[in-house]
């Protein structure tokens, strides 16, 4: 784990909401949804990453990439260097919805599948609802097996928002 680590911490608006955007010289920590800080903050906290600073003079190039995601630019999130704590089984599952493209889903039952542990649906929801990086790890994408949108940590509203700006739904 990272103790103490000199993070930027900056805020943005965005069409789902505030946006709160955690990153270093090279890699995104954390990205939330405004109304939620109390989750940010203890995902900080527990992973020893409260040296947070404000944001350097240069542009925040998290910032820039989700401007354009934002404007139709689907894939400007792709390759994004994330680093995100949680056990070993939550990172492969962040790792899995990395690989789900723009305008696609998967549900929770194709995921534990793909990751070789087929029983395992409801612990991949509950890695689903632990990913500090929302947007950039899509977790949105994953809906139930009948195509039903189920659990957003960021609401309803905001997941159905943003599969039908990905055109999934």
């Amino acid at each position: 784990m990272t103790k103490n680590k000199s993070l930027n911490m900056e805020t943005m608006p965005s069409p789902v909401g505030e946006l709160t955007i955690v990153w270093d010289d090279d890699e995104l920590y954390a990205l939330e949804f405004g109304d939620d800080i109390p989750r940010l903050q203890r995902y900080l906290g527990r992973h020893g990453l409260m040296g947070v600073a404000p944001p350097k003079a240069t542009a925040n190039p998290v910032r820039s990439k989700l401007e354009k995601y934002f404007d139709g630019e689907l894939q400007a999130l792709e390759g994004l260097p994330v680093m995100c704590f949680g056990t070993d089984f939550s990172r492969s599952v962040w790792r899995e919805l990395r690989q789900i493209p723009a305008g696609e889903t998967r549900s929770y039952g194709e995921i534990a599948r793909n990751l070789g542990r087929p029983t395992a649906c409801r612990a991949v929801g509950a890695a689903n609802g632990r990913n500090p990086i929302a947007i950039v790890v899509p977790c949105h994408r994953v809906i139930g097996q009948d195509g039903t949108l189920t659990g957003y940590a960021g609401g309803l509203e905001r997941k159905q928002w943003l599969l039908k700006h990905e055109g999934a739904i």
